[in-house]
């Protein structure tokens, strides 16, 4: 690439690929609805406030260089230049950072006809079928079109999506949250009527486990709380100085009935580490327990251990799902 001027770069790094495609490829551009566009190219590409998602690559980013450097597999010094030769001597408008936060919006998987290959890979993990069924008709999961994927979906106050996690059904472990998704509107099973407790898990999957214990002891599942964190937790290097991780923290503020949180993290080092963690940061006008998995490494683990399902058992049940 020949010389570019460094300030040149800086304002190409600022651009949003809505404004490249509105300024550079104006034909492609197809708008989904008022805040949403995609492609004619790829329909699969959603972008919306300056953030862009490619839902069949799994992959995505902020602005224009991140599109052709991932999308079309330039480098960076060359996709700058791919830029500047679409503008063709134009100058590049950017959307201010700022004002871009201030206006996110989390970009739903598109969402697939029917619900078979969830629902299989869920059962195939312990889950009970009938709290399954109702995570569908309440929205809070639902199966991706593309690659079948588990969506679980979070909720402010007002009932908008504001979280999405996704995870593949089959063994390549793939997770991720859609672009936009805001953690603390994490996943979660909430109580029916007002409940004075939560269970903290690591992951969605780790909370239907425990629902599912719930109706396996005839505990109505329904009448409890149960957040998922959206990931493992980090704490800092000086636990002390940790901070109560933000999807607690916004359930905390919203719900000031809770006074008892356990603790449901996993087995492993940085399950531990981070409920060390948590036990000194989390107010004292908290009665905080830990109450990891008996058995396993979580409490999926733990569900799969005490109904005896095996991981090749595990593998068949799913595939069964697929050609449905």
């Amino acid at each position: 690439m020949g010389f570019v001027a460094p300030e040149i770069v800086k304002e190409i790094k600022k651009m949003d690929l809505i404004t490249y495609f509105q300024m550079c490829e104006p034909d492609e551009l197809v708008k989904d609805c008022r805040t949403q566009y995609s492609t004619k190219t790829h329909s699969s590409l959603k972008m919306s406030n300056g953030y862009w998602h490619y839902m069949n690559g799994r992959i995505g980013g902020r602005n224009a260089v991140d599109y052709v450097e991932r999308m079309l597999g330039y480098k960076f010094p060359e996709s700058v230049e791919y830029i500047l030769e679409r503008l063709n001597g134009k100058k590049p408008i950017c959307v201010p950072q700022e004002e871009k936060k201030k206006i996110q919006n989390l970009i739903l998987p598109d969402k697939n006809t029917n619900e078979n290959q969830i629902i299989s890979y869920l059962k195939s993990r312990g889950i009970d079928e009938e709290i399954i069924q109702k995570c569908i008709q309440k929205h809070l999961i639902y199966e991706e079109k593309y690659y079948h994927n588990v969506v679980f979906v979070g909720y402010d106050e007002m009932g908008n999506a504001k979280y999405a996690g996704v995870r593949a059904t089959n063994e390549s472990k793939f997770k991720n949250d859609a672009t936009g998704s805001s953690k603390q509107y994490s996943f979660r099973l909430e109580s029916k009527i007002k409940s004075n407790e939560i269970y903290v898990f690591e992951s969605s999957i780790d909370a239907l486990s425990f629902a599912t214990f719930f109706k396996l002891y005839g505990i109505n599942w329904e009448e409890k709380n149960m957040l998922s964190l959206a990931g493992v937790y980090q704490p800092a290097g000086q636990m002390s100085a940790s901070k109560v991780p933000i999807a607690l923290q916004n359930y905390l503020e919203k719900h000031t009935e809770i006074t008892k949180i356990y603790l449901c993290l996993d087995n492993d080092e940085a399950g531990r580490k981070a409920t060390k963690a948590l036990q000194m940061v989390i107010p004292n006008r908290y009665e905080v327990i830990d109450r990891p998995a008996k058995k396993g490494k979580d409490y999926n683990d733990y569900l799969c251990i005490s109904l005896g399902i095996k991981r090749e058992e595990r593998k068949k049940k799913i595939e069964i799902g697929r050609i449905r």
